[in-house]
């Protein structure tokens, strides 16, 4: 399997933090060149790569971590999305007449054609997502919703292994709601920084 992080700002670079901390490779873009990522990606570990957008959209596995206006830009960069699976680490407070009356993620995933989008990793702010998230036998939660259990389900094995206790919420439009912002409101479970101990 292999991983990208598109969006090298603090949330994309929080991730790749966690990459490196668990010596998995991820390829990092943005829209600025791989050369001028290279320095910043190198500083947060040997696996961090800096690449060309298209190189980092050949991963089978992409976390989505531009600002949320961009990101059509971004799936427009591919013909067909299929056989991928997108993570939607973004958040907006746009109006939902803004975004056809769908949660952000439903309306990502419309971009996305063929993708299967799991939203994830987008309640924290980026200083706890960057942190350790092992803590005195506890694991950082970070909260999963998707439409397709078969693009979930890796992406919590993904989250394990990165350190984290993925809890899922179930679809997009249910339990995906509380991870969401909406006409100017957040969901119940942004910004709640929980910890999981082992079972």
């Amino acid at each position: 399997m292999s991983y990208a992080i598109v969006g090298f700002g603090k949330i994309g670079q929080a991730l790749a933090h966690a990459f490196a901390r668990n010596n998995i490779d991820v390829t990092v873009a943005s829209r600025r060149s791989p050369e001028a990522l290279a320095p910043q990606a190198r500083a947060i570990g040997p696996n961090v790569v800096a690449k060309s957008l298209r190189e980092a959209l050949a991963a089978d596995t992409i976390f989505l971590a531009v600002p949320f206006e961009e990101h059509r830009e971004i799936a427009k960069a591919l013909p067909s999305w299929q056989g991928k699976t997108v993570i939607d680490t973004m958040n907006t407070l746009a109006p939902p007449a803004e975004l056809d009356g769908l949660p952000s993620s439903g309306f990502v995933a419309k971009a996305f054609t063929g993708a299967r989008l799991v939203k994830g990793f987008n309640h924290l702010i980026a200083a706890k997502l960057a942190a350790d998230p092992v803590v005195e036998g506890g694991h950082r939660v970070v909260f999963l919703s998707g439409d397709d259990e078969d693009a979930t389900a890796p992406v919590a094995a993904l989250a394990k292994q990165l350190g984290f206790a993925p809890v899922k919420l179930g679809k997009l439009n249910e339990g995906g709601a509380l991870v969401q912002g909406r006409g100017g409101t957040w969901g119940r479970l942004i910004f709640q920084d929980l910890f999981k101990k082992e079972q």
